[in-house]
């Protein structure tokens, strides 16, 4: 049996019909509708006033004849068939951030709660393949910050976008992952439970491409502007001289949005992107109030009646990773080996044993392995690595 499209407002549908006009885009939408004078007075225009309009004939066409509108109707339908929300600027639930930019997009698909998208929240981005410290960093610093009610924006790509997810559910907060498919389309496959969890979490899956749109390369920076759109700041986490990051830093800049970076090893590749940031009068984060510190007084009194109600905060993402105080409380042989084992480097197994040798026997090294492990201090990386866990 066949599910009854949402019931949506003619002017969303004309919205939705807009983005589905060939030779449109967002930016060309918004100035035709300036120039008509409303959505609705672009679908009561003629041909010869479309095409006078600037638009190219194919697109003009489409409007005219109605071929824009049918994709329309066609498109509610698989929406509503996934449980998916299309929202357009006309719409009170569109998010106002998103308004303020050059070229928002002319119609949002959301799955999950869409009035997270304008709560005030934090973009935390990065490379795809981070290093143990990386990853570690993006997770920690968004379980601390979704901890206190900011929404954590990213790209679901694997890497720190990943992590950042993660690190949001871990914080019991809310986390929006912005897709360079449509909505329906997990990309990565991997990433399909944390898709899952996402939505059950409270949190939104969202888009500006069509149902069923599939990866392609050209989209994904596309998307960044919304990213960064979104959010109060872009906090970047490791990227590359020519990341797809570099984009999202400097949608955040045109938008007007505040760059965050976490420092890197000057030696490691994937720090040239967050100490560049950080040379040109990015703010530097070691721990989440270096983030909170920085927002608006308005938004942080928005978050700070929920956050003083909070009996026990979590604990702090830091770089200083080897402090006394913060080392958790561990037997003498788990010390040793614990000491042994940093966040932002890998060891093998092989090697702890010949440290330790004389010390601990390989057989107990293997017990505390496994009982820092199941107690979430360290983790193991493929290859008999490991890492701690911040």
């Amino acid at each position: 049996m066949a599910v009854a499209a949402p019931a949506i407002s003619s002017r969303t549908q004309e919205w939705l019909a807009l983005s589905l006009t060939p030779t449109l885009g967002p930016t060309r939408i918004k100035r035709v509708v300036q120039q008509f004078g409303g959505v609705e007075m672009v679908f009561r225009a003629s041909l010869t006033e479309l095409e006078a309009a600037g638009l190219q004939a194919v697109g003009a066409q489409s409007i005219a004849l109605g071929e824009s509108m049918k994709k329309a109707e066609e498109e509610l339908q698989k929406a509503a068939e996934k449980g998916v929300q299309i929202i357009s600027p006309d719409c009170k639930e569109y998010p106002q951030h998103l308004l303020e930019i050059y070229d928002p997009p002319a119609v949002i698909y959301v799955r999950g709660d869409v009035s997270t998208l304008d709560q005030p929240g934090i973009a935390v981005v990065g490379t795809r393949h981070p290093t143990p410290y990386g990853a570690g960093m993006a997770e920690r610093l968004s379980c601390d910050l979704a901890a206190r009610h900011l929404i954590i924006f990213s790209g679901m790509a694997r890497g720190v976008d990943s992590a950042a997810h993660l690190g949001a559910m871990k914080g019991r907060g809310r986390t929006v992952a912005v897709f360079g498919t449509g909505v329906d389309v997990i990309y990565p496959r991997e990433n399909q439970k944390l898709a899952e969890a996402i939505v059950a979490s409270g949190g939104a899956l969202i888009s500006e491409f069509p149902m069923g749109t599939t990866p392609s390369p050209q989209n994904f920076p596309i998307r960044n502007r919304i990213i960064s759109g979104l959010s109060s700041g872009v906090l970047v986490i490791e990227a590359g001289e020519y990341s797809g990051t570099r984009i999202t830093a400097r949608c955040a800049l045109e938008q007007s949005r505040d760059v965050y970076a976490v420092p890197g090893n000057v030696t490691n590749k994937l720090s040239w992107g967050p100490n560049t940031l950080i040379k040109q009068g990015a703010k530097l984060v070691a721990t989440w109030e270096d983030v909170w510190e920085e927002l608006s007084s308005q938004v942080r009194l928005q978050l700070e009646p929920a956050t003083d109600a909070e009996s026990e905060g979590p604990g702090q993402a830091s770089l200083l990773l080897d402090s006394p105080s913060t080392a958790p409380e561990l037997s003498p042989k788990e010390k040793l080996v614990f000491r042994l084992i940093k966040a932002d480097e890998a060891i093998h197994i092989d090697e702890l044993v010949e440290k330790l040798d004389g010390k601990v026997s390989s057989s107990e090294i293997f017990s505390v392995l496994f009982e820092l492990e199941m107690s979430n201090q360290i983790r193991q990386m493929p290859g008999k690595q490991y890492v701690r866990v911040f």
